[in-house]
């Protein structure tokens, strides 16, 4: 089966800003094997994404928020950070909901999803009054001029719409099952070749 990057996918200015890329079974990269991306931009100069079902090892989100002197308090979520994706690894990107918003710092990306990568929303996220949903990435994953335009046609993601519970949701393993199936197919439907971010 193809890749579904047929133009229905994309926006109205012909790029994926707001929608889940997919990764084919066998992508040749193992940083990107069975992920799931939020595309947080896209445009003719290339793209920005988070892996949003990727949990880094051993750092959850109050020892983070420790490290950069940070106070938490007992409601303070405790939650996993993600591995955003290769690219600037130390830096942190948090998607989260409309009820947070930092002047001329969060963007919104797709409705009900917004993009923050200052201290304010982390400093926010330690609080009582967090936003309702947000998940915390470091590193996050890029594409050149043209490149995810080219990973499309090699059949390297599938594309679907944004869907929240995947977004933001805790059931990090059965992500990529569940990412294709909003497209109506298994993963056991399809076959993929490599691709590289």
């Amino acid at each position: 089966m193809a890749a579904q990057d047929s133009p229905q996918w994309r926006n109205s200015d012909g790029f994926l800003t707001g929608k889940l890329l997919i990764a084919m079974p066998g992508m040749a990269d193992p940083r990107f094997e069975k992920s799931v991306i939020f595309v947080c931009s896209h445009s003719a100069d290339g793209a920005l994404g988070l892996i949003v079902n990727k949990p880094l090892e051993g750092l959850p989100f109050r020892d983070l928020m420790t490290q950069m002197d940070i106070p938490v308090s007992e409601s303070t979520p405790r939650v996993p950070v993600m591995f955003g994706g290769p690219v600037e690894t130390d830096r942190g990107y948090v998607l989260h909901s409309e009820d947070f918003s930092a002047e001329d710092a969060t963007q919104t990306v797709a409705p009900g999803i917004n993009l923050t990568a200052t201290r304010d929303v982390l400093m926010a996220m330690a609080t009582d009054h967090p936003p309702e949903r947000f998940v915390l990435a470091l590193g996050h994953s890029n594409w050149g001029a043209g490149q995810l335009e080219s990973e499309l046609a090699g059949n390297a993601w599938l594309v679907a719409e944004p869907d929240q519970a995947i977004i933001f949701g805790d059931a990090h393993e059965g992500k990529w099952t569940s990412a294709i199936r909003l497209l109506g197919i298994e993963p056991s439907q399809i076959m993929g070749d490599s691709g590289r971010a």
